[in-house]
């Protein structure tokens, strides 16, 4: 064989096809070609259409009903779980608000409440000196008990210093935030990136590692302009739709 002639893939450098179907299904999902409740085409009908073995088809099946993304009934077939959820960004992003417009019906989860010195990039946002202290609080968001965003949210623990203790009766920002008197905010700016899902990501949204996903960072201040929280957010790429609201006043 000359040094120009092209090579034959090894089996190492192919994507198995167990996940290409994993993600041609996902994205049929995605574009709203199967909603939420619908069946699935049988596994036969799955095997004809990819060109493969049931076995092949049922371990792609598999990966999807891991991931949230589907659900077997016995003597039934297997059905979508969720559709992308529908999350609009806007000056008055209220995560409760946006699920339950949605149709479903919002949680979060509690992962980490602490207090330290603010690095960098959370001083530059929060309008704070470098070390200055901040209130984190890490958590999970889910939609109809299914996991769609991890984030972190940082405030200022000398404007806010009874933020974590609110945070932990109430679980809400917003609600947290009226208990330490803002009884306002609006979002000043937010940044849209896409990612891949680190493992400890995967495992908390129950995706695969290595999964597209949407980070959003952004921050929001109280009706003085005052920043009173520099918040990311890790959005499972599959399961929202971020869009732009454009009419919010």
């Amino acid at each position: 064989m000359s040094a120009n002639s092209p090579k034959t893939p090894t089996p190492g450098n192919r994507t198995a096809v167990w996940k290409s179907i994993t993600i041609s299904l996902t994205d049929d999902i995605a574009q709203g070609r199967y909603s939420s409740g619908d069946k699935l085409p049988s596994e036969a009908q799955l095997a004809a259409r990819f060109g493969v073995n049931r076995h092949t088809v049922r371990r792609a099946l598999a990966a999807m009903a891991e991931q949230g993304l589907v659900h077997a009934r016995r003597g039934s077939g297997v059905f979508v779980a969720a559709a992308p959820t529908d999350y609009p960004i806007g000056k008055r992003v209220r995560f409760h608000q946006n699920i339950t417009r949605g149709g479903q019906i919002p949680a979060k989860r509690i992962l980490a409440l602490e207090t330290r010195a603010a690095d960098k990039t959370e001083a530059a946002a929060l309008d704070l000196e470098l070390g200055d202290i901040v209130h984190v609080y890490d958590g999970l968001s889910l939609a109809d008990e299914q996991p769609i965003a991890l984030f972190q949210s940082v405030f200022p623990a000398q404007v806010l210093p009874n933020m974590l203790t609110s945070l932990e009766e109430m679980q809400s920002v917003t609600a947290a935030l009226k208990a330490c008197g803002i009884a306002d905010y609006t979002r000043l700016e937010t940044r849209i990136t896409a990612k891949l899902a680190t493992a400890t990501q995967a495992l908390h949204l129950r995706i695969s590692e290595g999964a597209p996903i949407l980070r959003t960072t952004g921050v929001n201040i109280d009706p003085t302009g005052r920043p009173v929280e520099f918040g990311r957010t890790w959005f499972a790429g599959d399961r929202v739709t971020l869009t732009i609201d454009g009419q919010e006043p």
